[in-house]
């Protein structure tokens, strides 16, 4: 292996022979050198591959001062002078030297390429395969930062059968994921819950898409238009302070990966386990021109279509009192749900960049991501509670009379876009001094054009038996055996719903940040000083409309509403399904005469600002092989909420009037960061930091919303006084990078959490405004007290010590364990304590990987224990909890050697399920089955 070393305006080529880093030597002899050279004079440039590829986390070092080549390969370094000895550390490369003479009071650009022409055969090359590469891209960078980070590569997340980038997330130590309908939406790290995460996609932080939390829906985002994925887990000074698990960072390609026109792509089909169709496609095109190529532009596109058909029943239970006089847990209803869903994912990306040379860089990048869920649900309601129990009811086994019986059909249609814009330039001066900005705007819309219901119940009132006794996910009930329900004659029409609603929510950044070389007494001293405003805009309006007047309803009866096709649900038949275009048709033209529910249509509406100014300052300095960051960044926020209300006046009136709320908040926010070299291989890290989440704004504007589900009738309310959550952690660590490739690491940390936000739901009468409602009511709070800590264990390697075909497997694996608890200010059911909501005790991943040659495969496992989701105000036994969750996933690829690649994927192997339950898994309230996906497809690239 040699290292090519190009310099000056003339970039004139120097064959590098290969030499051994040496050891760090003693911290004085280095302060010293390196204190010898004014801070003005040193090199910038960048490092690449033998293919131009840039090489990320490269590590160069000379004359006591070390820097790291971000993800384009580009670094620079000041406090170096006259004839300097440049070493440049790549783990999966050899080490290389060269000397190179740096003018006095001069920066000298270089160009370095790791892996020269003159490399005779694979055998000079230790990284030779596409997983090998991601993982040597991912530790270069993860090993050399100053803070804990991990980072996943386009090549890792290729390796896996992951569609969107929260799938792909859940590979990495520490990560957990939530589901819907099986597939990935929002991350968990560390145990916290997901609004403790802040994302971005090429630095510009990306509003949440749910109104219903600041955490961002990733399934929106697919992974295939990621060149890589930075997860922060400790910030520094210069790094947004609203990510107390960590910040999430979506890098998107830049046409300056390849320097030459480049041409990727690929696309599949597969098969779904639960019925329709799963395809997949994308394609991405760069290229750079102009007389010095300093010009570069670049276009991706992806496009996926899934058909998802789950089997799901949710079971509402309660605590009633038999006609023996004793109390026990009973079913309210059972819902069963048979969906058919059609779901795609469209994303475009592009840039345009010019660099006239390696100390300037000018950008423009932006992204659109479109996510469509067209939903069609079939749905019989059992009714339990508005009947009569039966004597010899049990917790287990039940019997009631007169159970109301309902089928319906809902139309749902969800529609969510992400779009980022970002300009901006960077600048290295002939001082070092680097000075960059960026001006940007995001803004994330979620709409729900239709959500449409239709409801017929039947006339009769069946005796109905419920039997948990024995399989408690899929439990038996006598209808289904009886069949009172298939009978269509019975039905009349009940209700008709209309429901619409748009969330928008739009951020506008600007930023700059200034880096300073410089001598603070004899210690060479970076310091970093910069500022940021941004400014978000939240609107949302929603609208309801129902009707239960018999003329309004179908011209069809029930019966003639059905199609041919069976409504089943696991081994539940439901009835027959109903016929989507008669149905959407009665809904075209029976929306005009449903009337407009009031309030609801309006107190569900409104509107939020928040301001946010930051500044911050920051120094950086090497002590031998010790680095040290330490810093402060101030924010200070300030928020602007109104909601419509409407409230009972004496006379019994409703009156309407718009509430308002203001708040203006400044928080300081800490740092010290440490990276510790104990040697080329052993690394520690250690950090002192401050971070913050603010609340959910629907949380916080004062406003009262119904919500239905089935019979279930709930409220929620906001609460203007809620406090942001603050957190003051403390993370350290080692890693130990193997000379092959591989690392084995450990992370500790704790957070001390103050003001944490979480809802509680209260029981079932409810007083407010001067109205009593019979219903559930949640709303956020803050707890005083509480804290989150635990342990990443993390190992990755290559076994290329083993002999023979052994040497071409690898292993991935990580384990974290959390404890976590909130401490509330009052006793809720005789506690104060309770589970952090989104914190699993346990998360584990393991993967098995192959590379030979052009094969690659790899059989990956990834589990997570039980979490908590919802608090219970009034009794413990109906604390919302999700059960923990195991996957099973494979998949491999061949690569021809001519830019042709064949790759499949399976996925969900196991079948695994998902469960929430209340108190115990034999309360479960919902049980939804996904089935397993088999891709196949193929890739390109020129």
């Amino acid at each position: 292996m040699k290292l090519q070393l190009l310099v000056g305006v003339a970039v004139t080529p120097l064959v590098l022979g290969l030499a051994v880093l040496p050891q760090v030597a003693n911290a004085d002899s280095l302060v010293a050198a390196a204190a010898s050279v004014p801070a003005g004079e040193g090199v910038y440039g960048r490092v690449t591959d033998a293919n131009g590829a840039p090489l990320p986390g490269v590590e160069v070092t000379a004359q006591g001062r070390r820097a790291v080549t971000n993800t384009q390969g580009e670094f620079h370094m000041t406090g170096v002078s006259g004839e300097v000895v440049l070493q440049a550390r790549y783990i999966g490369l050899p080490t290389a030297t060269q000397s190179v003479r740096v003018q006095s009071g001069q920066m000298t650009s270089v160009v370095l390429a790791l892996g020269a022409a003159e490399a005779t055969s694979v055998a000079d090359v230790v990284v030779n395969g596409v997983i090998t590469e991601g993982v040597a891209r991912s530790l270069n960078q993860q090993r050399n930062a100053d803070g804990t980070i991990n980072v996943l590569s386009a090549d890792s997340i290729g390796r896996y059968p992951d569609p969107n980038v929260a799938e792909s997330l859940q590979r990495v130590a520490g990560i957990a994921i939530q589901r819907d309908q099986g597939e990935g939406r929002y991350i968990n790290i560390r145990g916290a819950p997901s609004a403790f995460t802040a994302v971005s996609v090429d630095g510009v932080a990306v509003p949440s898409v749910d109104p219903g939390t600041r955490a961002v829906d990733l399934d929106t985002l697919p992974s295939d238009i990621v060149s890589n994925v930075e997860v922060s887990k400790t910030l520094l000074p210069s790094q947004d302070a609203d990510s107390i698990a960590g910040a999430v960072n979506i890098k998107t390609r830049s046409p300056f990966d390849s320097r030459r026109l480049s041409l990727s792509g690929y696309g599949g089909a597969s098969y779904n386990d639960y019925g329709g169709e799963d395809i997949r496609g994308g394609l991405t095109a760069s290229n750079v021109f102009g007389a010095n190529e300093q010009f570069g532009g670049l276009l991706s596109y992806s496009y996926s279509r899934t058909n998802r058909r789950p089997d799901n029943v949710e079971s509402g239970w309660t605590k009633m009192e038999t006609p023996d006089g004793e109390e026990i847990f009973a079913l309210e209803e059972s819902l069963f749900k048979d969906y058919e869903t059609e779901r795609t994912r469209q994303a475009l990306t592009g840039g345009l960049e010019f660099r006239p040379n390696d100390a300037t860089r000018l950008w423009a990048r932006g992204s659109f991501a479109k996510f469509e869920d067209d939903e069609y649900r079939n749905q019989l309601l059992l009714t339990y509670d508005e009947g009569d129990m039966v004597a010899g009811s049990n917790s287990r086994k039940a019997t009631f009379d007169n159970v109301t019986v309902e089928r319906q059909l809902r139309h749902r249609t969800q529609v969510n876009e992400i779009t980022t814009l970002t300009a901006g330039g960077e600048h290295i001066f002939g001082n070092g001094a680097v000075l960059d900005g960026s001006l940007s705007w995001a803004s994330t819309e979620q709409s729900y054009p239709n959500r449409n219901e239709l409801l017929f119940r039947s006339k009769l009132k069946p005796s109905v038996t419920y039997d948990f006794t024995g399989d408690h996910y899929e439990p038996t009930y006598s209808i289904f055996s009886t069949q009172e329900h298939m009978d269509a004659s019975q039905y009349g029409y009940r209700e008709t719903a209309f429901r619409s609603n748009t969330t928008e929510q739009e951020e506008v950044s600007a930023q700059m940040n200034l880096e300073l070389p410089s001598r603070f007494g004899d210690q060479e001293v970076t310091w970093k000083l910069g500022g940021k405003f941004r400014s978000r805009d939240v609107t949302a309006d929603e609208e309801r409309f129902r009707t239960r007047r018999a003329g309004d309803g179908p011209s069809q009866s029930y019966a003639d509403l059905l199609g041919d096709s069976e409504s089943r649900n696991y081994d539940y038949l439901l009835g027959h399904k109903f016929n989507n275009g008669l149905v959407d048709e009665y809904f075209a033209s029976a929306r005009d005469l449903a009337d407009r529910r009031m309030p609801d249509s309006v107190v569900s509406d409104y509107e939020a600002q928040e301001d946010i100014l930051a500044a911050y300052g920051q120094a950086r300095f090497d002590r031998g092989a010790t680095s040290v960051t330490v810093g402060l960044r101030v924010e200070n926020t300030k928020f602007e909420g109104s909601a419509p209300s409407f409230v009972v006046d004496a006379n019994g009136d409703e009156v309407y009037s718009i509430s308002r709320v203001d708040r203006d908040d400044t928080e300081f926010f800490p740092n010290l960061t440490v990276r510790h070299s104990f040697s080329e291989n052993l690394i520690g890290r250690f950090a002192l930091t401050r971070s913050i989440n603010r609340p959910e704004f629907n949380q916080i504007v004062p406003r009262r919303v119904e919500e239905t589900d089935g019979s279930d009738i709930s409220y929620e309310i906001g609460n203007p006084d809620l406090k942001p959550t603050l957190s003051n952690n403390l993370d350290f660590g080692l890693e130990y990078y193997f000379d092959g490739l591989g690392v084995l690491s450990a992370n500790a940390f704790y957070k001390d959490l103050s003001d944490y936000r979480y809802t509680l739901v209260y029981g079932e009468e409810v007083t407010i405004d001067g109205v009593v409602y019979d219903a559930e009511f949640a709303t956020p709070i803050n707890a005083p007290e509480g804290h989150l800590m635990g342990i990443e264990l993390n190992w990755q390697q290559k076994f290329s010590f083993l002999p023979g075909w052994a040497s071409n497997f690898g292993v991935f694996a990580n384990y974290t364990y959390t404890d976590a608890e909130i401490k509330t200010a009052e006793a809720y059911g005789g506690r104060d304590t309770f589970q952090l909501p989104g914190q699993s005790e346990n998360n584990y991943n393991l993967a098995l990987f192959y590379e030979n040659a052009g094969l690659s495969a790899r059989l990956s496992y990834t589990k997570r224990s039980d979490y908590l989701e919802e608090i219970n105000a009034d009794d413990a036994d109906f604390d919302l909890l999700v059960e923990g969750r195991e996957q099973l996933d494979f998949t491999a690829s061949y690569d021809f050697g001519n830019g042709i690649e064949v790759f499949g994927e399976a996925k969900n192997l196991t079948d695994s399920a998902g469960v929430k339950y209340y108190g115990t898994r034999e309360r479960t309230y919902e049980y939804e089955k996904f089935g397993f996906n088999v891709f196949m497809g193929v890739r390109f690239k020129y």
